[in-house]
C-alpha cells in the first residue's frame, strides 16, 4: 500500500506506551511523548530524510506500534 492510499490521519503508539501519534500525512505529524508523570506534545514537520523515514515507519512498521483509535489518541492527549 502506498502513502497515496492512506487515509490521513492515522493514530498509533509505540508497543511500550510511551509516544502516541497521529499522522496527518506523509510529511507531518504529531506526538505525545509520556515521560514519567509529564506530557510533552510536539508536532513534527518532516523536512529531512530521517523524519520522513520516521512517518514510514509509524505507519507500515507493525513490530514497532500498534494502531489506536481517535478517540484513545485525544483522551491521552486531554489527559493533565
Amino acid at each position: 500500500m502506498a502513502f497515496e492510499d492512506i487515509q490521513f490521519p492515522v493514530y498509533r503508539k509505540y508497543k511500550n506506551g510511551k509516544s502516541y501519534f497521529k499522522i496527518f500525512s506523509r510529511n507531518e505529524f504529531e506526538e505525545i511523548q509520556i515521560i514519567g508523570s509529564k506530557k510533552i506534545i510536539n508536532t513534527i514537520k518532516a523536512t529531512q530524510l530521517p523524519e520522513m523515514n520516521q512517518i514510514f515507519d509509524l505507519v507500515y512498521d507493525t513490530s514497532l506500534t500498534e494502531k489506536i483509535t481517535e478517540e484513545q489518541f485525544e483522551s491521552i492527549k486531554a489527559v493533565s
